[in-house]
């Protein structure tokens, strides 16, 4: 329990002081000229500027709150690479056994897998809405466990507190992967359009730069193989042989050290449409619509 001494003055603070001026002034100017009974004055206004001062005796009983340290644990698909998954369960035990030493320290514990429709790992999404959940005064730190990759990085909360990242995985480990751009949804058939394409090697891989066979096939085609260089936007020439759902596969094959060889091989349905347009209302030929078409343009 602790006592204080405050005031709550029953006028302003600037008039007070005035009083608090003027009164010292008239017992002065009494003290001066030699008035009997100046100290009963004194004592008088002296208690009436106290009096207006208003002080009160302030006992208060405070109660210690606990600190909270947010522990946001990644369990997302690329967690489960080669022995991430150990990793994280070990860090999680180290993370719980020292906050466990330090006195009135709390450990809330969130665990984030995949996101919703292909959106990739939300780290920093859970950890917005731990936030949320805890006064933010008590919230002394924040830990990451997570392997680097977090899809919501712009998200970034407002933090309260210091955040510490603790990343699995080692510092040699790198992958091989096949990223497809721009990829349309449509194409006209026969005629040629661009399609880009990247195959890049991320994290410590043996060599910065070199070059990779590329096989692509479409649909049940024979599929032709392609030296390419790393680690390079390719812009490629593709033309669709037929209407209707064409499928275009992109593969390389597996190298001895990357973590996984799933992304070493890209799908990309394209569907394939005729130019019935331009035939009917360019060229003139005969069209089984033409009628309809006619039709409709001179309607209203």
């Amino acid at each position: 329990m602790t006592a204080s001494l405050v005031f709550a003055p029953l006028i302003a603070w600037p008039l007070l002081i005035v009083a608090g001026v003027v009164a010292v002034l008239l017992v002065g100017l009494a003290l001066w000229r030699g008035l009997s009974g100046w100290w009963l004055r004194a004592l008088a206004l002296g208690a009436l500027v106290l009096a207006l001062a208003n002080p009160a005796l302030q006992e208060e009983e405070r109660q210690t709150l606990s600190d909270i340290v947010i522990l946001v644990v990644d369990d997302s698909a690329s967690q489960g690479l080669s022995d991430r998954r150990a990793q994280t369960e070990a860090a999680v035990a180290s993370v719980q056994a020292e906050v466990a030493q330090m006195p009135n320290t709390e450990l809330r514990i969130h665990r984030v897998g995949d996101g919703d429709e292909d959106s990739g790992s939300l780290v920093m999404t859970a950890l917005s809405e731990a936030l949320a959940e805890e006064p933010r005064a008590r919230v002394s730190g924040a830990i990451l466990i997570t392997d680097g990759r977090v899809h919501d990085a712009g998200v970034v909360p407002n933090l309260p507190a210091p955040l510490q990242v603790l990343l699995t995985g080692r510092a040699a480990d790198w992958d091989r992967r096949i990223v497809v751009k721009n990829a349309p949804a449509f194409a006209i058939i026969g005629e040629e359009f661009k399609l880009d394409l990247r195959i890049e090697d991320v994290g410590a891989p043996p060599s910065g730069s070199g070059e990779v066979d590329l096989t692509i096939s479409i649909d049940t085609e024979a599929p032709q193989t392609y030296t390419v260089p790393l680690n390079e936007d390719l812009e490629l020439p593709v033309t669709l042989p037929h209407g209707g759902a064409n499928v275009i596969q992109f593969s390389v094959a597996p190298v001895d050290g990357e973590i996984t060889d799933r992304n070493n091989a890209s799908a990309v349905q394209i569907n394939g449409v005729r130019d019935r347009l331009r035939v009917l209302l360019i060229s003139g030929e005969p069209h089984a619509g033409e009628r309809v078409w006619r039709n409709l343009l001179k309607s209203d």
